[in-house]
């Protein structure tokens, strides 16, 4: 830390002297003031030691910051995704590239032409990045539709699906990813972080749980995925509904949408949006049960009508079992009737077998 802090001090010592030897002359005429070559030694000598005195104080406080600054910038960038990267180092390239077409003629202005183009060049570069930086979600997405316009393998790695906030709550999408089934950069909403946020800030004991079992699931998911979990900062302030927020970001994107939510999937088919309900993959994956097949139940309650009994499949499918009443609690063999598929799952009915117990 001292020899960096002498090394500092030095390179104050000469930059202060450089600038003191240009600028002195020019103050001096500008000033009315004969420019004795006495004079402009002097001033230029102390105009050197004048910055490396600043510089020998205020080093550390220099080193303190940018050992600060590295480290917030090492886990930003940890944290942040490739593509990400990718984009704003463009955005900065692109900055710095038009603030140096600007230079040739800007160098030419009398006096501070020689300086404009740092000047140009720091502005103009981080206005690039800035700006790549807070678009980054769309220049993805459309880096992402050109690729899949080409075809290939890399074209269904490049599609973004974006989660709800009851498909979060619910847990079971970590699972599904976790199969490799779902392809591509999965995104979670700036806004449904924070409305998952103000569900587990929530004063009632059932919400708080709901939310923070959202953001347990959402550590779980980054830290089994990696890289294709996203978090998609753009909001839409004009709009009040996280729903319709995320139909708009969706929009932008070209997104799928993946929720539970029957209300949500509905709207999402009617504006052509792309849709994974997680409700409908659960109904698709179950077993296939065929009238007349036979299965051994446990009737655990009584059912709507009379002489009814109700039992469930391990994946939670309901069991109608007719002449069931009397046999609750007990394990009974039942003959497959019927299936009935609705919007909420499917219904086996069935009758008692003549092994029934």
């Amino acid at each position: 830390m001292k020899l960096m802090r002498w090394v500092v001090t030095i390179l104050a010592l000469l930059l202060g002297y450089q600038l003191t030897y240009e600028t002195l002359p020019l103050l001096l005429n500008f000033l009315n003031v004969s420019a004795d070559q006495t004079i402009i030694t002097v001033g230029t000598v102390i105009g050197g030691l004048f910055f490396a005195i600043i510089f020998y104080f205020i080093s550390p406080v220099i080193f303190r910051r940018m050992v600060y600054f590295v480290d917030a910038v090492d886990i930003r960038f940890q944290k942040t995704p490739v593509q990400d990267i990718v984009v704003s180092i463009g955005g900065l390239i692109s900055g710095l590239i038009l603030a140096n077409l600007l230079t040739i003629p800007l160098i030419k202005i009398p006096l501070i032409g020689p300086y404009l183009p740092v000047v140009t060049n720091v502005l103009l570069g981080y206005l690039g990045l800035m700006i790549a930086w807070k678009k980054r979600d769309e220049l993805t997405s459309l880096l992402s539709l050109n690729r899949t316009r080409t075809g290939g393998k890399n074209a269904q790695m490049a599609s973004i699906k974006i989660m709800d906030t009851s498909v979060i709550i619910d847990g079971r999408i970590a699972d599904i990813c976790s199969t490799g089934i779902i392809e591509g950069i999965i995104g979670i909403p700036i806004f449904v972080l924070q409305e998952l946020q103000y569900i587990a800030d929530s004063p009632d004991a059932l919400r708080r749980n709901r939310g923070r079992r959202g953001l347990d699931v959402l550590n779980r998911m980054q830290k089994e995925l990696g890289a294709q979990i996203k978090i998609f900062e753009k909001d839409f302030t004009d709009v009040t509904e996280v729903d319709s927020k995320l139909i708009n970001l969706a929009q932008d994107l070209g997104a799928t949408i993946i929720t539970n939510d029957y209300n949500l999937n509905k709207v999402c088919r009617v504006q052509s949006i792309g849709v994974l309900n997680i409700n409908e993959l659960a109904n698709a994956v179950k077993p296939v049960v065929l009238p007349g097949e036979e299965m051994t139940v446990l009737i655990i309650k009584d059912g709507k009508e009379n002489n009814q009994g109700i039992a469930y499949l391990d994946d939670g499918t309901m069991i109608v079992v007719e002449g069931g009443r009397k046999f609750i609690n007990e394990a009974v063999h039942v003959v497959v009737t019927s299936v009935l598929q609705t919007a909420a799952g499917r219904m086996i009915f069935t009758k008692m077998s003549e092994k029934a117990s």
